[in-house]
C-alpha cells in the first residue's frame, strides 16, 4: 500500500503547463447530463471526458479555430467548431436505438461498426457496466448472448463461448490492454485476478469463434479484449464501495465487501498518468458434494471403498485379501480450507505523447505507454483435483508505442503460487501424519478379519469395528496393538499443526504445497498501410513469445535453478477492400505460426459481408477461417506424481527427464520406469480393467500413444444483422470441424516384461500389481464437429430497453471409434437470456432485470463426469444518480428467486448475493 500511495503522490506532484482551456457540457435530448462522454480535438490527441454532471474541461495547445468531436457509446456522435475559449459549448447527443452502431476494433484490428463486422462479436461498454445486474462488470459478461460461464469459485469464473471448455479454458484467450493475462504455467486466465477494475473499464469485446488468423495460437474457440480508460480522456478521482451478503446452504450467510479507487491526471497534452487499486473479500461457495466416485452408496457406513467427490484422502485405497477394496477415511473440503477468499489488484501507467502538437500527422498521434499490473488473491481452482490458490500472485509489466496505424508492445507476465496447495494431497498427508497407509490398512485388515472370524460379526459391523480401530485405535475385545496414532480430528491443535506442516512442504509424498514461478516474455507489432496504400486496407504484424517454466520439479520436469524454456513466433497479413458503393466488404488474412516443438501452422481467414437496404441497415456475412491450439505447457512438460497416477507431458525432451524407482511386490527388488515407458510400452487402462475381470490376454490392448501435436479447427460461419427503426436483430450460425483434438489418456505400464515382445512376463506384472498408472497427452485420431445458432433481438420502447437471446449448441463424435476419448463439450444445448430495464426513468432513476436459462447438459472432466441440471437464474438492480454528490447508488441481487445451483460438478453450488454500491465520479 505504501508503494501505491507513493506512486499516486508522484503523479499529482507534477506541475501543469499553461494551455488553452475549453469548458462545456454534454447532455442527452432530454437535457439529462451524460457522464463519461469523450471530448476530443479533431486531428489531435488532446481530449477529455465529461464528469458526472456532464460538464467537461479540455486543455489544448491547438490554435483557434478547431473542431471538437464528442462521442459516447450508445449515442450518435457530434462535431462542432470552436472559435475561441470564451465560446459557450453545449453538446446534445441523441441516444441510439441499437448497439449495432457501436465501434469495435478486435474483429478486424481496425475500427468498424458492429453492424459491419465480418464475424460475430459481443460488446460491453461504460453504459452496460453501469447497468449490469451483477456485482461487477466481469460477472456481468454472463449476460452477453454468446457467453456461458463455468464457475469454480466465488471469484474464479471461466468464460466459455463455443464449447469444449473446463475451468481451465485453454481454448479461449483473455487480453487486457493487449496483454494476455493467462497464467504462464496454467495457460488460462484466473478469472479477473489480473484484469481491470470496474472504474477503469472502457470496453469489453468478445469474439466467440476462432481468431487464430489474427491473434495466433489459442485464439481457438474465442478471444476477449478488455480495454481500460485513457487518462488523457478520463481524468480525476473516482471510487466505489460495495457491501453485501452471500447466502449458500453449505456456507451460510456471510459478508461481501469490495472497494476500488482510480486516480488519473492529464498534466499536459504530452503527459498523463493513472493508477487503480481494488480489493474484494468474501466467503467461498463451499463444495460439499458427497456422491461416491466408486461403485456403492454414500459414506463408509454403506461403502467400505467410499470415495466422496468433495471428501479428500479417501482416494487412497487398496485391496485387502478376504476383505475387498477398502479406502481410508477422508476429510471434507471445509475442514481443509477456511473458505475465506479475497482479491487485490493494482496497476499504474504513464502515457506520453511526445509530438502531439507537431505538424506531422503520423507523429502527433504517437503515444508511449509504460504500465505495471499486479494481482494477488485466494480462490479455488478445479482440475484433476481441487486446488486452494492462496496468496496466488501474478504481475505484468509492459512498454508500448502506438499510433493511429501501428502499435508495438513488449511485456512480461510472471506468477508465484504463493501458499497454494492441492486439497487431495493435503488430506492424504495429514492422514499419514497420524498413521502411514501401510499401517492403517494393516490395522483395518487385522481388525476386520478378527471381527468376522473370531467374533462372528456380519460384514457391515466388522467393517465399522475395523474402521474405528484403524482410525482411532478404539480398544478391541481381542488384544491388538495399533500401528500408529489415532486419526487427527479437524479443529484440534494437533490437526492444525499437521495441516500447517503438510501445506509448507512441496514434496507431494509428505506435503501438498504448489511451487511455481513461471514467466512469459511476449512481443507484438502491427502496421496498417491505410495512409500509404489506397487500393485496400492492408495490415501486417507478428508476435513472439518465450515460456520459462520454473516449478523446482513440483509440477514440471524442471530442476531447481534449471527452468525449462521454449519459444513460439508468428507473422500475419490482412487485406480488406470495400466495393460496390462500399456495400460489399471482403477481408482476407493469413498467419504463419511456429512453435519450437512442432511444425509450423498456417491459418487463413476469408470473410465477405454485404450491406443491403437504402441505409445499408441489413448486413449479411459469411466467413471461413481456421484455427489451431498449441499444446499447453503442461501437455508438453508436466511430470507430476499425484499418487495413484503420474501425469507425463509428451515433449520429446520431457520423456526421459521423468523417472521413478518403485519397489516390486512379487520379488524383492526395485524397477525404474520413465516417461518414455508410458508412451511406448503400456496397455490402455480400459483394456487392463477388462482383463482383470476376464483374465483373457486377448482383451489387453497395447496403448498406441503418439506424441501430442497442435489441434486444428475449420470454422464456417454465416450471419445477419439489421436495424428496423427501434429494433435490432443479430443472427449467427456456425459449424466447426476439429482434427487432432488434444486429449489425455490413462495407460498402465508393467514394471517388467514387454507389452509387445514379452507379453507373458508383462501379464505377470499385471497380476502382481507391479505396474505404474500414467496419464499421457495425445491427440484423438477421429474428427469432432460442433454446430450452433445464436439469435439476439433488442427493442427500445420509450425509455425502456428490452432484449432477448437464444443459443443452440451441440457436437458430434462417434465414441465407439475411441472409447477412451472424452470430448468435454461442457455446454448446454439450449440457452436463453432476457433483459429489461432503462436509464433515467424518473430523473436519474434506473433499473435492470436479467433472466438466464440453460438446459441440462453433460460435464466431462478429469475429476468427474456428471450432469448439470437445467437452471433458471434471475438478477436485478435499481440505481439512482445523486448529482450533488457526483454519485450513483445501486442496490442489486443475483439468483433472487432460485435455489443454490451448480455450473461445475465438484465445485461449490452458487447461492444468492445481495449488494449495495456507491460509486463516486463514475
Amino acid at each position: 500500500m505504501r508503494v501505491c500511495f507513493s506512486i499516486l503522490t508522484l503523479f499529482f506532484s507534477v506541475l501543469t503547463l499553461a494551455q488553452n482551456t475549453i469548458t462545456g457540457s454534454v447532455t442527452d435530448d432530454k437535457n439529462q447530463p451524460i457522464p463519461g462522454a469523450n471530448v476530443k480535438v479533431a486531428g489531435s490527441a488532446s481530449g477529455a471526458s465529461s464528469g458526472f454532471d456532464g460538464k467537461f474541461t479540455l486543455k489544448t495547445n491547438s490554435q483557434f479555430p478547431f473542431t471538437l468531436e464528442v462521442s459516447m457509446m450508445g449515442y450518435s456522435s457530434r462535431s462542432l467548431k470552436i472559435n475561441s475559449k470564451d465560446q459557450k459549448v453545449e453538446v446534445v447527443l441523441v441516444e441510439q436505438s441499437t448497439s449495432l452502431n457501436e465501434i469495435v476494433v478486435s474483429a478486424s484490428r481496425a475500427p468498424e461498426r458492429i453492424l459491419e463486422s465480418p464475424v460475430t462479436i459481443e460488446r460491453m461498454g461504460v453504459k452496460e457496466v453501469k447497468n449490469t445486474t451483477a456485482p461487477s462488470f466481469y460477472e456481468g459478461l454472463e449476460n452477453l448472448k454468446d457467453v456461458h460461464f463455468n464457475t469454480s469459485s466465488f471469484n474464479f469464473k471461466s468464460v466459455n463461448t463455443r464449447g469444449f471448455a473446463t475451468i481451465g479454458n485453454t481454448r479461449f484467450m483473455q487480453l487486457v490492454d493487449g496483454m494476455d493475462n493467462a497464467s504462464p504455467a496454467l495457460n488460462f486466465a484466473v478469472g479477473n485476478l489480473l484484469g481491470i477494475s470496474d472504474l477503469d473499464v472502457a470496453s469489453v469485446e468478445v469474439l466467440p469463434g476462432a481468431s487464430s488468423a489474427l491473434y495466433g495460437a489459442n485464439a481457438f474457440n474465442g478471444i476477449m479484449f478488455m480495454n481500460s480508460r485513457s487518462p488523457f480522456a478520463k481524468e480525476g478521482l473516482s471510487t466505489y464501495f460495495k457491501y453485501g451478503q452471500t447466502t449458500q446452504d453449505v456456507a451460510g450467510t456471510n459478508n461481501y465487501f469490495d472497494l476500488g479507487i482510480r486516480a488519473a491526471k492529464k498534466f499536459t497534452d504530452h503527459f498523463a498518468a493513472k493508477a487503480n487499486f481494488s480489493y474484494m473479500e468474501a466467503t467461498e461457495w463451499m463444495a460439499n458434494d458427497r456422491r461416491s466416485l466408486t461403485p456403492g452408496g454414500i459414506g463408509h457406513e454403506v461403502n467400505r471403498n467410499y470415495d466422496g467427490l468433495n471428501i479428500y484422502g479417501d482416494e487412497v485405497s487398496t485391496f485387502i485379501p478376504n476383505v475387498g477394496q477398502v479406502s481410508r477415511t477422508g476429510y471434507a473440503e471445509k475442514e481443509l480450507t477456511d473458505g475465506k477468499i479475497n482479491s487485490a489488484k493494482f496497476d499504474a501507467s504513464i502515457h506520453i505523447r511526445p509530438w502531439v502538437n507537431g505538424d506531422s500527422k503520423f507523429a502527433k498521434n504517437i503515444e508511449i505507454i509504460g504500465q505495471y499490473k499486479v494481482g494477488i488473491g485466494n480462490t479455488l481452482y478445479q482440475g484433476a483435483n481441487r486446488y486452494a490458490l492462496k496468496n496466488f500472485f501474478m504481475d505484468q509489466i509492459k512498454l508500448e508505442v502506438k499510433g493511429d496505424n501501428f502499435f508495438a508492445r513488449i511485456y512480461r507476465s510472471g506468477e508465484d503460487a504463493g501458499d497454494s496447495y492441492n486439497l487431495g494431497f493435503a488430506a492424504w498427508n495429514v492422514n499419514r501424519e497420524a498413521k502411514s497407509d501401510k499401517a492403517w490398512f494393516t490395522d483395518y485388515g487385522t481388525a476386520y478379519v478378527l471381527s468376522s472370524t473370531l467374533l462372528g460379526l456380519p460384514a457391515d459391523q466388522a467393517d465399522k469395528r475395523a474402521r474405528a480401530f484403524a482410525d482411532y485405535n478404539t480398544p478391541f475385545e481381542i488384544p491388538l496393538t495399533p500401528n500408529g496414532n489415532p486419526r487427527l480430528v479437524p479443529g484440534t491443535a494437533t490437526f492444525n499443526q499437521a495441516l500447517t506442516k503438510v501445506l509448507a512442504n512441496s514434496d507431494l509424498n509428505v506435503g501438498a504445497k504448489l511451487v511455481d514461478r513461471s514467466r512469459i516474455h511476449h512481443g507484438d507489432l502491427n502496421y496498417n498501410f491505410k495512409d500509404v496504400i489506397k487500393f485496400a486496407e492492408i495490415q501486417v504484424g507478428g508476435s513472439a513469445r518465450r515460456y520459462t517454466m520454473n516449478s523446482a520439479g513440483s509440477i514440471f520436469t524442471d530442476k531447481l535453478d534449471e527452468p525449462i524454456t521454449y519459444d513460439e513466433y508468428g507473422v500475419y497479413t490482412q487485406i480488406q477492400k470495400k466495393i460496390h458503393d462500399e456495400r460489399v466488404k471482403v477481408t482476407a488474412s493469413v498467419r504463419y505460426d511456429k512453435s519450437q516443438n512442432f511444425s509450423g501452422n498456417i491459418s487463413p481467414r476469408l470473410s465477405v459481408s454485404y450491406a443491403g437496404g437504402k441505409d445499408k441497415q441489413h448486413n449479411f456475412r459469411a466467413s471461413y477461417q481456421t484455427g489451431f491450439r498449441n499444446p499447453t505447457t503442461q501437455d508438453q512438460y508436466i511430470g507430476l506424481n499425484i499418487g495413484p497416477l503420474v501425469l507425463i507431458g509428451s515433449a520429446p525432451d520431457n520423456l526421459d527427464r521423468y523417472s521413478e524407482t518403485i519397489k516390486l511386490n512379487a520379488n524383492p527388488g526395485f524397477a525404474t520406469v520413465t516417461g518414455r515407458d508410458a508412451y511406448t510400452r503400456s496397455f490402455t487402462a480400459t483394456s487392463v480393467t477388462v482383463f482383470r475381470q476376464s483374465l483373457n490376454p486377448a482383451d489387453l490392448k497395447v496403448a498406441d500413444v503418439s506424441l501430442v501435436k497442435p489441434e486444428r479447427v475449420q470454422a464456417f460461419e454465416v450471419g445477419y444483422r439489421s436495424i428496423f427503426k427501434e429494433i435490432s436483430f443479430d443472427l449467427n450460425a456456425y459449424y466447426n470441424i476439429y482434427n487432432d483434438f488434444i486429449s489425455s489418456s490413462n495407460v498402465v505400464t508393467p514394471l517388467y516384461g514387454d507389452v509387445r515382445t514379452n507379453l507373458p512376463t508383462a501379464i505377470s506384472a499385471l497380476q502382481n500389481a507391479d505396474v505404474r498408472l500414467f496419464q499421457v497427452y495425445t491427440n484423438s485420431k477421429k474428427q469432432v464437429t460442433s454446430l450452433g445458432v445464436g439469435i439476439g433481438v433488442n427493442r427500445k420502447i420509450g425509455k425502456f430497453n428490452l432484449s432477448a437471446s437464444y443459443n443452440y449448441s451441440d457436437f458430434k463424435y462417434d465414441d465407439s471409434l475411441d472409447p477412451d476419448f472424452e470430448a468435454g463439450f461442457n455446454t448446454p444445448k439450449h440457452r436463453a437470456k432476457a433483459s429489461f430495464g432503462g436509464e433515467n426513468i424518473l430523473k436519474g432513476f434506473g433499473f435492470n432485470v436479467n433472466a438466464r436459462y440453460n438446459s441440462k447438459y453433460l460435464w466431462e472432466s478429469t475429476m468427474i463426469d456428471a450432469y448439470v441440471p437445467e437452471n433458471y437464474v434471475y438478477d436485478a438492480q435499481v440505481n439512482t444518480a445523486i448529482p450533488v454528490l457526483k454519485s450513483v447508488i445501486k442496490i442489486g441481487g443475483t439468483n433472487l428467486f432460485g435455489k443454490d445451483y451448480i455450473q461445475v460438478p465438484g465445485a461449490g453450488m452458487i447461492g444468492k448475493q445481495y449488494y449495495i454500491s456507491w460509486t463516486i465520479n463514475p
